[in-house]
């Protein structure tokens, strides 16, 4: 039973598979006081990130998550709500004097959607990161005696398969899900999903010795994503209230973008019960509802345990890991 928990021990040192849903909240506009998305999959210590939004920095420090404990991270797509917080993340993470990661650590992510547009993807974003502060970089790596930064991250632009070649930006092909990193720790897979006009976008799914774990990103109701999550103990999932952006005062073609690109409550709901998960988090939660409008939509759909994510909730997945103060449990419908 996946349970919200209050961690006896520092994340780095607890044992099991956790989830840290470090930021939760849709963008990029700020409606509530919850940090942009991000989500930190922690295994006996080590961690994942999934995603860069805006607050992560701080919402992994408050965790007791630190650079030196980073194995790899993850990005979903490239819309600004998911990556903006990167190049601080880096900067405030790097080297000894901060706890930081000292050896490599790669950031997979998508390619360019139309390379001969002169768009980038995820290793051009982090090339030019790099580049824009390269004053600060260098001067730290003198001044303070950090590794050099440009060597330790390793950009990868993850390479579709073939079962993607029908995919033009709008419709997502069905597809098995494909591995894209691997460890001793974790083995993560990724399928493309459904958040048009973006392209590529990718949900993925870890899977450890102790359980798994699936992040969404941003789709919508997407069968991709229930093939992705089959069988898993937790999944992490976008929604949307179309509610509150059809009752404001919206653009026409921004309603349509939530419309086609996000997921309802009862969508998620559908996809949960195809893949037969353990349980639902909802996050990246886009418009404004009470926990109970969110919940009530999955759970006429699906008859598993599901909550809404707050930020900086841990969410202990496995049976090993140490929970004797749980603060609550995912209640079932």
């Amino acid at each position: 039973m996946t349970v919200r928990v209050v961690p006896d021990v520092p994340l780095d040192r607890a044992r099991g598979l956790h989830v840290v849903t470090l930021g939760t909240a849709a963008g990029p506009a700020i409606r509530s006081e919850c940090p942009g998305i991000a989500t930190a999959v922690v295994v006996d210590g080590r961690f994942y990130l999934v995603d860069f939004g805006l607050g992560v920095t701080r919402a992994a420090h408050a965790a007791g998550l630190r650079g030196e404990n980073l194995r790899a991270c993850f990005v979903t797509h490239l819309h600004s709500d998911h990556v903006a917080e990167l190049p601080a993340y880096l900067l405030w993470n790097w080297g000894r004097p901060v706890r930081g990661f000292t050896e490599p650590v790669r950031i997979l992510g998508p390619g360019p959607a139309d390379p001969e547009a002169g768009s980038v993807g995820t290793a051009g974003l982090v090339e030019r990161v790099l580049g824009a502060y390269s004053y600060d970089i260098d001067v730290r790596i003198v001044d303070e005696g950090r590794p050099p930064l440009y060597d330790l991250v390793r950009a990868e632009e993850i390479t579709l398969p073939p079962s993607a070649a029908a995919a033009d930006g709008e419709h997502t092909p069905p597809m098995d899900p494909f591995t894209v990193y691997e460890d001793e720790a974790v083995r993560v897979s990724a399928v493309l999903v459904e958040h048009p006009p973006i392209f590529p976008a990718f949900a993925f799914r870890f899977d450890t010795a102790h359980g798994s774990v699936v992040v969404s990103g941003d789709t919508t109701e997407c069968a991709n994503t229930s093939t992705l999550a089959a069988g898993a103990d937790l999944l992490v999932h976008e929604a949307v209230n179309l509610d509150f952006y059809r009752a404001g005062d919206f653009a026409p073609e921004f309603l349509r973008h939530q419309e086609i690109s996000h997921t309802t409550p009862d969508g998620v709901g559908r996809v949960a019960s195809r893949a037969r998960v353990g349980g639902v988090v909802l996050s990246h939660l886009a418009g404004v509802a009470t926990d109970e409008q969110w919940t009530g939509g999955v759970s006429a759909e699906y008859d598993g345990p599901v909550a809404v994510a707050r930020p900086g909730d841990v969410w202990a997945v496995s049976a090993e890991a140490a929970v004797p103060r749980a603060a609550a449990v995912l209640h079932s419908a």
